[in-house]
This record gives C-alpha cells, structure tokens and sequence, in this order.
C-alpha cells in the first residue's frame, strides 16, 4: 500500500487520562494501553485500560496491547476494555486470527511483526490477509523472556520499506522513534503510521516537551 501524505501517529503505553490528554492535544491519532506483558514498559490493569479507552474522544482509537494468542482469551480481554482496537503483539496463528475476526466484527485487529531478518517480510504479507494494519517493531519473541514490544531499539528500515512496499494494508512503523529520527524515519519507510512509547519518555513519564517536538518534527517531513 502506497503511504498517505498525512503520517498518524499512535502514542503508546499511556498510563493515565492526563497522558491521554497530553497526546490527544498535540495531535495523536491513536492511544495504545498496554495490558500485562512478559516484558516492557507502560503495563498497566484492564480495569485502568476500560477505564482510559472510555475517556478518549472519538475519532482518537483506542488500542489493547495483548500478548495472548488464543482466541477465547483475546475476546475476554476485550469485553473487560472495549477498545476499538487489539493490537496483537505475539504471533497469532491465521485460524485464530479468522476466528477473532468471526467473534469481533465491529473491532479492528492490528498484527505486531518483530522485524528480526528478510523472514519478517515473508511472516507479514503472510498474515496481512486476515488483519486491518501491520506494525513492524523491534521486539525479540524468541527469547526465553519475549521481547514484544517497549524496546527503544531501531531495526532495519530497509526491512520495514519492502514489507510496506508490498503490504495490502496499512503499515504502522514503531522501535527507537524519536524527535530526531522521525523525518527519516518516513522518508525511508513511507509509513500510514507511526507508534512511539519510550521515545516520548522521561523517567517512564510521558514529557510533553518530547511529544511536541516529535510532532514538529513530523510537520517538517
């Protein structure tokens, strides 16, 4: 899918309405509410994430972070939170993705790649039949301690641009984004969007001073 002229920008683990606020008014698209995780930042309860996603003023979409996989759980996670969105971090198999699909049909259904070697490429088109976007991070899923997702680490871009150059969806771009590496960041990869968490941090804080000058410098690419 060719990239839109306009870049969204979802702004991940939020841990308060004030953090809502704060990303909503600097121009974020979307909120992403990080259920429990093996690793990572921004982790917070379901009851806070209902809580959250109710607040959040629409058109802004609301995103669950789950590392389930399994569809009766992911459903449950759901009705506990009601986002308009599950962003799924872990690798989800197609059936189950079809069947979450099946049981969900009003919620959109967001695949993580962990963009780790040329495979990745492979593993999203693979998959970009049964979701509504791609996000392409920097996560570490084989590890005996999954990275997925919160790692602050920038991954090969080159990866990212052939994935989106082929994707039939959207394709949102996360891992190590920043104020100063956004305006290349684009021009490499051509992202529908961007999704940002400790890039935006101080002291696992969101810092409004960060989030503005991300958004700045957004507008000068």
């Amino acid at each position: 899918m060719e990239p839109t002229a306009r870049v969204r920008v979802k702004v991940c683990c939020i841990m308060s309405e004030e953090e809502a606020r704060i990303a909503v008014r600097h121009g974020a698209a979307a909120l992403g509410l990080v259920s429990r995780m093996p690793s990572g930042p921004g982790v917070i309860d379901e009851a806070r994430i209902a809580e959250i996603a109710a607040r959040v003023p629409p058109p802004v979409g609301t995103f669950l972070l789950s590392c389930a996989t399994e569809v009766e759980e992911l459903v449950e996670q759901h009705r506990r939170t009601r986002t308009s969105t599950i962003q799924l971090v872990d690798s989800v198999p197609r059936e189950n993705l079809r069947a979450l699909r099946q049981a969900l049909p009003g919620t959109r259904l967001v695949q993580v790649i962990h963009v780790t070697s040329p495979a990745s490429v492979d593993e999203a088109l693979s998959v970009s039949s049964e979701v509504d976007a791609l996000l392409l991070d920097s996560g570490n899923p084989s590890l005996a301690v999954k990275e997925l997702g919160g790692t602050g680490r920038v991954h090969d871009w080159e990866l990212s641009r052939r994935i989106r150059e082929r994707s039939p969806i959207p394709v949102f771009l996360a891992g190590g984004l920043r104020p100063e590496n956004v305006v290349e960041a684009v021009r490499q990869v051509g992202p529908f969007g961007l999704d940002l968490c400790s890039g935006l941090r101080t002291n696992g804080a969101l810092d409004e001073q960060k989030v503005a000058r991300f958004f700045q410098a957004l507008d000068a690419a």
